[in-house]
């Protein structure tokens, strides 16, 4: 209860501290590329319930919802900004409206899309489907989108039997090294 209390107000503060940028990648999207601003990603939460995960849209629409690293040749849907939007990681900024009603935590296990089965059962066998997603985690700081889908759980795992505050403000200060220093993202 206090981790969501704390996820709240901090949250609400980085949007609030964030409005510029927000406006900003949203105009930037709505110029170089043809559809939404906002990418509404079907995604796996809390024991396993779907929800709604926003983001601000760095691929063309149509591009297959799947996990980009299966994706034949990613490059080839990015909009204009959207390599740069990943990179820098501007385009997670949406998912404080994640955070604010609860769908997500700052720190946790990154939410799977509806369809990747694999990292789906693998998470629910090891009870890592019990925890609230998050913007970041222990995977994150650890190889991303280089990380096989087994090392990726053992992550959460770990995640999960180590929690306490302290982790988590280890976690987040690690990550932003990450995003700064543009670790550990592929496209």
């Amino acid at each position: 209860m206090i981790k969501r209390a704390l996820d709240f107000c901090l949250a609400l503060f980085a949007t609030l501290v964030l409005i510029l940028p927000f406006l900003l990648v949203a105009v930037a999207v709505r110029l170089t590329s043809f559809g939404p601003i906002l990418y509404w990603s079907d995604r796996v939460g809390r024991n396993n319930q779907l929800f709604k995960m926003p983001k601000f849209r760095t691929m063309c629409v149509n591009t297959p919802a799947v996990a980009t690293h299966i994706l034949h040749d990613p490059k080839q849907y990015l909009t204009p900004i959207g390599s740069f939007l990943r990179k820098s990681s501007l385009d997670e900024l949406p998912q404080l409206w994640s955070i604010l009603i609860g769908d997500m935590s700052f720190v946790g296990p990154r939410p799977a899309l509806f369809n990747q089965d694999d990292l789906i059962e693998l998470r629910r066998q090891h009870g890592v489907d019990k925890l609230v997603p998050g913007l970041t985690g222990l995977a994150q700081i650890n190889g991303r989108d280089e990380l096989p889908i087994p090392e990726k759980v053992k992550l959460d795992v770990t995640y999960m039997n180590n929690q306490s505050f302290y982790f988590d403000i280890k976690i987040l200060v690690l990550t932003l090294f990450k995003v700064l220093g543009r670790d550990g993202v592929q496209h």
